[in-house]
């Protein structure tokens, strides 16, 4: 589908539900929003219509991430509205719907939920569904698995439905790469390595839920093909002090350890808060990689390379976060929050690079050996704003500092020891600073006839000093490489400004957006005596039209259709032309020649109550990111990324989530996508694949405090980059809990990948040579993890209200 006509679609479709607005209703809308006793809203309040009579329940649903949600059409009849979530007590209103009521002027209520004062209510997360398959988005309620107990932010995600992990930890979601992570709905600003340094060291101790989203509204940033990924982290909401203490012990081939302990004090105005997380983690990776040279017909075999690697690491994880949330009046509050991360990771590995003629004959042996160490800083620094004019009007608005600081090393050594021998070493430092400053701010306001407007800007300046200093001994003394050596200075800003439109009009609802990004860049790379001085820069605006519509069918079906276009801009770290070295025969090199992608997408979605979804979607990619993987004379390959042709993938979801038995909860998600990939590499390539991913969760309620939980995942053979194909991988887990001292404190055993099946194979073709690949892990583990919640415990009760805490209004 060409741009041109998905924007006609938009537009037409905008006219269209414009034009819906006249209709007369028979009743009045009803509007539902839910804030806490701070005037916040509320994410993800379970809602219930009950006959009052009986209590039967009629309807049932959940509020958006604004606390927002619409009622459908009832008859006419005395109802109970009831709406809970967790940490908050419970609360029930009256809801008559008159038959002789002439208004059809929306009715709007807005409900306050009170935090709950019983400590022992926080285990009401057990009982939550671990995956919810929402219309925007799914959440992952990460305390509410078990098998979730003592792993990484990493390891929750690869066994999320719809998401899936490259070989080097690269994430995406329903088959399409560049996801932007979010936390706490502030980018991260890594890619990469970097990134996925930072998701193993957070634990799984400091998530609440993580928010997957697909086709993210305006106010989101525009990056991110993929979606959208969002880490919300933990912040208890209960009144007086209290605390969480969970330590885990976890053992594979080698062992692992989990910690963190949280405290929390709130009191009406003041909410102060401060968590620390420790893990200590020994990884492995096991891999082998077996090459084939051809001659120029790409036919005739001239020599093979078989490469066995094995790499022992070990990671020590040390995070803080605290903060401050302070409400001036009953419209005003204040924020701020510093988090630092501190992670340690060093590793030696060994291999061997054994070459061989066409008849299998040994041509040379070179043994390989290497040291890495990385030392890692971060530390952050936001300052928050919430102001509510009125009922119908607030805004919000947040500053952010990240710094990351961190001091990379590598040392190789190549021994052969037969009729030609050496030996060379290498040693580099790789030390990387980066610097974040941003700012944000969001106006929402409610206008008559159910139109909500949603506006903002934001503006952030990126600045990344990267050096790589190499030296080289080949028996003769050290001496500097300058042909692998640099600096590579890096500055960007990104200006964005954004304004949506939405509303609900009985059964239909819609918003359209339309942001504006400019970006702009310059980069510097140091010359020295090899390589010569070079800069480049460049700057580029462009428009991001959005639509999210629904209908509902009737009480138990929703239909929906959403529509975006999205950029994925160039990670600074792969501008960096600079040469990384991997081993003997392998290295990674940047590209600065890289331009942005952008992505059109379409889906139409179809929901059954809360318990099935299904899903089809079409997305184009331009220009789309890829590895390339490139080789040369000596039989060195090089892996880079750039820019190739086009990408488009048709995809078919289907999500089911229900309480099969009072005692058992089921989940599962398929994912189906067919991709085409086209581009120009050292000649014209083309790649088609369909492939297959699949989730599923159970878990089980066995009594007196004891539950069990099975999960897997699995996916079919896959391909991500146009050179390499990646054959089926997946894995099981399985995990008790026990309820213990009254209920305040849980233990979990559990066992991850139990058929140790989780392992990456494939392969890759390059310029006149293929490569078979194999990757394994240390991903069979036993875990034991012990949780404490601790505090003042108090009574609570239910609250049964006779009238909203802010009386019905009547919009105008």
């Amino acid at each position: 589908m060409k741009p041109g006509s998905l924007l006609t679609i938009f537009f037409l479709l905008f006219s269209l539900f414009s034009h819906a607005g006249t209709k007369v209703y028979d009743h009045p809308p009803i509007q539902v929003t839910v804030f806490n006793e701070k005037k916040e809203p509320l994410d993800f309040v379970s809602v219930r219509i009950l006959q009052k009579a009986d209590s039967t329940r009629v309807f049932s649903t959940v509020s958006d991430s604004t606390g927002n949600l619409a009622l459908p059409d009832l008859k006419p009849g005395d109802y109970l509205l009831c709406v809970s979530r967790v940490d908050y007590e419970p609360a029930c209103q009256d809801l008559i719907i008159s038959a002789t009521n002439t208004n059809t002027a929306p009715r709007i209520l807005t409900i306050i939920l009170h935090a709950s004062r019983q400590l022992s209510t926080v285990t009401v997360t057990a009982k939550k569904p671990p995956v919810q398959f929402l219309s925007d988005r799914t959440v992952i309620r990460v305390d509410a698995s078990i098998n979730n107990a003592g792993t990484t932010a990493l390891e929750v995600l690869e066994r999320s439905p719809g998401i899936t992990l490259d070989k080097d930890g690269n994430i995406s979601l329903k088959g399409r790469d560049q996801v932007l992570v979010m936390i706490d709905n502030k980018p991260s600003y890594l890619t990469g390595p970097e990134l996925n340094a930072l998701l193993q060291g957070m634990s799984s101790n400091d998530i609440e839920t993580i928010e997957l989203i697909d086709n993210p509204p305006a106010r989101y940033d525009a990056a991110g093909n993929g979606g959208i990924i969002n880490i919300r982290l933990k912040k208890n909401r209960q009144r007086g002090f209290n605390g969480n203490l969970s330590l885990s012990g976890a053992q594979g081939i080698y062992p692992k350890s989990n910690n963190a302990l949280s405290l929390n004090y709130y009191s009406g105005k003041v909410n102060l808060y401060a968590n620390y997380s420790m893990t200590i983690n020994q990884n492995l990776l096991d891999m082998y990689a077996f090459r084939s040279y051809y001659a120029d017909d790409d036919k005739t075999l001239l020599s093979t390379l078989e490469q066995p690697t094995f790499i022992q690491s070990t990671g020590k994880n040390h995070t803080l976060r605290t903060g401050l949330d302070y409400t001036l009046n009953k419209k005003t509050s204040l924020g701020i929050a510093l988090a630092g991360t501190k992670i340690d990771r060093t590793g030696t590995g060994r291999g061997e690079a054994s070459w061989k003629s066409v008849n299998s004959q040994p041509d040379s042996l070179i043994r390989t050996s290497n040291s890495n160490s990385t030392d890692w800083k971060n530390a952050s620094v936001n300052v928050n704003l919430r102001h509510q004019f009125s009922g119908k009007q607030e805004l919000t608005a947040d500053l952010d500092w990240l710094g990351y600081q961190i001091e990379g090393g590598q040392g190789f050594q190549n021994i052969r020891s037969d009729n030609n021998p050496y030996t060379e070493s290498f040693l580099g430092e790789l030390p990387s600073k980066i610097r974040i400053l941003s700012f944000k701010a969001d106006h929402q306001l409610q206008l008559p006839k159910q139109y909500k407007l949603e506006t903002g800007v934001k503006w952030a300046a990126t600045s990344t000093n990267n050096k790589a200093a190499y030296t080289i001994n080949k028996g003769g003394g050290w001496e500097e490489d300058l042909g692998k050596s640099n600096q590579f200075l890096y500055d960007e800003q990104i200006r964005a400004a954004y304004a949506s439109l939405e509303r609900k009009i009985n059964r239909w609802w819609y918003q359209v957006g339309l942001r504006y990004e400019h970006t702009s860049y310059d980069a510097h790379q140091l010359g020295n005596t090899v390589i010569k001085d070079s800069a480049f820069s460049n700057q580029y605006g462009s428009l991001f039209p959005s639509l999210q519509a629904s209908v509902e069918l009737d009480s138990l079906n929703e239909l929906s259709l959403t529509m975006n276009k999205r950029i994925d801009r160039p990670p600074y770290q792969r501008l960096n032309p600079f040469v990384f070295i991997i081993n003997k025969y392998t290295y990674q090199k940047g590209n600065p020649l890289m331009k942005p992608q952008f992505t059109y997408t379409v889906e139409l979605s179809h929901r059954y109550k809360n318990l099935l979804s299904t899903s089809i979607s079409y997305s184009d990619t331009r220009d789309y990111f890829s590895q390339i993987f490139l080789s040369d004379s000596t039989g060195t390959f090089y892996y880079s990324e750039g820019n190739l042709g086009r990408r488009k993938i048709l995809g078919l979801s289907v999500s089911f989530s229900e309480q099969l038995l009072p005692f058992w909860n089921f989940s599962s998600q398929v994912d189906l996508q067919h991709k085409k990939l086209k581009g120009f590499v050292w000649k014209p390539l083309e790649a088609s694949i369909t492939q297959v991913s699949i989730s599923i969760n159970n878990l089980i309620k066995l009594g007196k405090g004891w539950a069990m939980e099975a999960s897997g995942f699995w996916i079919s053979r896959s391909q991500a980059d146009i050179q390499e194909l990646v054959e089926p991988t997946g894995q099981v887990g399985i995990g008790f809990s026990k309820q213990v001292l009254k209920n305040k404190g849980s233990l979990k055993l559990t066992a991850r990948d139990i058929f140790y099946t989780q392992d990456m194979e494939g392969f890759t073709i390059f310029n006149q040579a293929t490569e078979y690949f194999r990757l394994q892990r240390d991903t069979r583990v036993i875990n034991l993890a012990f949780t404490w919640r601790f505090g003042k415990q108090t009574k609570a009760t239910p609250r049964r209200m006779n009238k909203v805490d802010e009386a019905d209004r009547v919009s105008g």
